[in-house]
């Protein structure tokens, strides 16, 4: 595996049509994908983790697929349960997602299950935060219906179950979102971190910016994994990751921010005299030491799809 070849299609081995048609098929699904998984999941950065995930799951069952199926919805129900799976494990936001839900619709009865008229495409950029609002399961149908345009038959094999119970998944979703008050009521949660995780998260961007790549890897566990990701998957010490941007001719550093309320490290680029934000990198903090690093520059899909950014001025 390489920071050109994360997967290692360049290996020698059967590369026959089935993977060809994988290649293809991602190239054009991969924001997509990220889209779904990103709303799913209420965070644009689990999103793309989750569709890293979900393709490294695929290209791993790629010899046994029916090459009588689509591959699309193949992949789509891949990256679904990854969702369904990290969701699962994740039972303080779950319970927090329900409270929203309670705060939401307050003590007012269940919506009726009738599926009020959804003309053209209502479900855009907007409501597919609302949809947060949602469990899983309406969540996911509400999206893939909507939002990805799939026919019920479709959702029901892609989140197993019957027509009939996306029918009622859809119809009882649909119903929450029309009673939703507007996105301004729901901006994104704020992750806090504490102020040793901080100073931490600081520090590294600012022995970044000097170029200090000694002083930075002081910060840096000794088996702390590096992921850029589509590019690179492995150990941050046997990675060229710091000469690339040592490299770099245009003119960047970097910054502390928040993405969608989470802390996060934003590359900034200069063009013109003018500094913008250009991609993200999500740093992960344990016992006051960086253990993993995810830097999404080759991955634009996900800066586009953030709702709320903010940087830290000096």
């Amino acid at each position: 595996m390489s920071m050109d070849d994360p997967i290692g299609l360049n290996a020698q081995g059967p590369f026959d049509a089935r993977y060809v048609a994988f290649l293809e098929t991602i190239t054009t699904l991969r924001p997509s994908l990220h889209r779904y998984c990103s709303r799913m999941l209420g965070s644009v950065l689990d999103g793309e983790d989750a569709v890293q995930e979900a393709l490294f799951d695929a290209y791993r069952k790629l010899d046994s697929f029916d090459d009588s199926r689509r591959l699309e919805p193949w992949l789509f129900r891949i990256a679904h349960n990854r969702c369904i799976d990290l969701l699962r494990r994740r039972g303080v936001r779950i319970e927090a997602e329900a409270a929203v839900v309670a705060e939401v619709f307050g003590n007012r009865e269940e919506p009726p299950h009738v599926a009020p008229e959804m003309h053209g495409r209502e479900v855009d950029k907007a409501v597919e935060h609302l949809v947060l609002a949602l469990p899983p399961k309406e969540r996911a149908c509400v999206l893939l219906k909507e939002v990805f345009d799939y026919s019920l038959e479709e959702i029901a094999e892609l989140v197993d179950s019957t027509v009939g119970g996306v029918k009622a998944a859809l119809s009882r979703g649909r119903s929450k979102l029309a009673l939703l008050p507007g996105v301004p009521s729901m901006p994104a949660a704020r992750q806090e971190i504490g102020p040793e995780a901080s100073r931490l998260l600081h520090l590294y961007v600012e022995r970044f910016n000097q170029r200090d790549w000694d002083g930075l890897r002081d910060l840096i566990a000794a088996d702390a994994r590096l992921c850029v990701a589509d590019r690179y998957f492995g150990s941050f010490s046997d990675a060229p990751y710091l000469t690339r941007y040592e490299s770099m001719t245009v003119p960047w550093q970097m910054a502390v921010g928040e993405v969608d309320g989470e802390p996060a490290v934003i590359r900034l680029q200069q063009k013109n005299g003018i500094w913008s934000a250009r991609s993200i990198i999500r740093i992960v903090m344990k016992d006051q030491r960086i253990v993993g690093v995810i830097d999404y520059s080759h991955c634009p899909w996900v800066f586009a799809s953030v709702n709320a950014l903010q940087v830290e001025t000096s």
